[in-house]
């Protein structure tokens, strides 16, 4: 018996199911956005590129021409002469190669242990473990500027001055990572599928490798974005750890603005150099991590 024929007295049963076809064919049409949409995003992209812009706009003039009333609005040609200025003066080499070391090793640091620790409270149960959570979401709420103090003693204990492990330490987890990450895995990560590993023998590292990192990749690829951001432009904790001869980005670029009289277009040229690793890092990895992002979602 087809499914035409599958019919109840008065044909209602005819006239549900071709009011469910219609539903469905509905549901597959695809969106269209209308010109105000286009409106709307368009500004919404001009007003997010503008700082950028305008950062490349003074980097490419004389210190001179942005004093001036009017500013300029378009692009000079002093542009690489700056940028080799302010690459020189504040050692950008070095900067770069140590804040890649630092970012790095904090995003992928902070991305397992946030995974682990995030699927120990999703997952796992154990004592205290809904205080033990409180406790992680509690410290998010103390100010970062409340620890620089003991931490720096600690460092200068440990006999770490001026060395990059004394930015990467205290950042080698973060609460906000595995409350991320735990939020992340109560929906995505089904009991019934870790319990189908345990029954075919998997251990707990087994578990986890190939059932708890598949499944939270997604999450996994924007909490590792976050975290090199964070750790790329952090400012504060790296200008009192370190010094101008082992500096992160941000430390160096600090010494552009120092002097009697500043070079404002280089210090743009310098932040604009800054910027670009993290303007890369989008380009080549943000189709995956949105993609990564969708495929979560309808899994969820």
């Amino acid at each position: 018996m087809t499914t035409s024929e599958l019919t109840l007295p008065g044909g209602a049963g005819t006239e549900r199911r071709g009011r469910g076809r219609r539903r469905v064919m509905g549901a597959g049409k695809q969106l269209h956005a209308g010109p105000v949409t286009y409106v709307v995003l368009t500004v919404f992209a001009l007003v997010s590129l503008a700082p950028l812009v305008w950062t490349a706009v003074a980097a490419s003039r004389t210190d001179r021409r942005l004093a001036e009333t009017p500013p300029p609005l378009w692009f000079g040609g002093n542009l690489f002469a700056n940028l080799q200025s302010a690459w020189d003066e504040a050692g950008l080499g070095t900067a770069m190669v140590n804040s890649l070391i630092v970012a790095g090793t904090i995003t992928v640091s902070t991305v397992v242990f946030a995974t682990l620790a995030g699927f120990a409270f999703a997952k796992l149960r154990f004592r205290f473990s809904g205080l033990l959570l409180l406790l992680t979401i509690g410290t998010m709420m103390i100010p970062p500027q409340l620890a620089v103090v003991p931490l720096y003693l600690w460092m200068s204990d440990l006999g770490w001055s001026n060395q990059l492990q004394t930015v990467v330490l205290p950042s080698l987890v973060t609460a906000f990572g595995t409350f991320f990450m735990r939020q992340y895995l109560v929906q995505a990560l089904p009991t019934e599928l870790i319990e189908a590993a345990r029954v075919d023998g998997a251990s707990s590292l087994r578990v986890v490798w190939h059932v708890v990192f598949p499944a939270a990749r997604p999450a996994m690829a924007v909490l590792g974005l976050l975290t090199f951001v964070f750790a790329w432009n952090d400012f504060l904790w790296p200008i009192i750890a370190l010094n101008q001869q082992n500096p992160t980005v941000q430390v160096a670029l600090n010494s552009l603005g120092t002097g009697y009289v500043p070079d404002q277009a280089v210090i743009m040229a310098g932040a604009l150099l800054g910027t670009l690793p993290l303007l890369v890092a989008f380009l080549l990895f943000g189709k995956q991590i949105v993609g990564g992002i969708m495929q979560g979602a309808i899994k969820g």
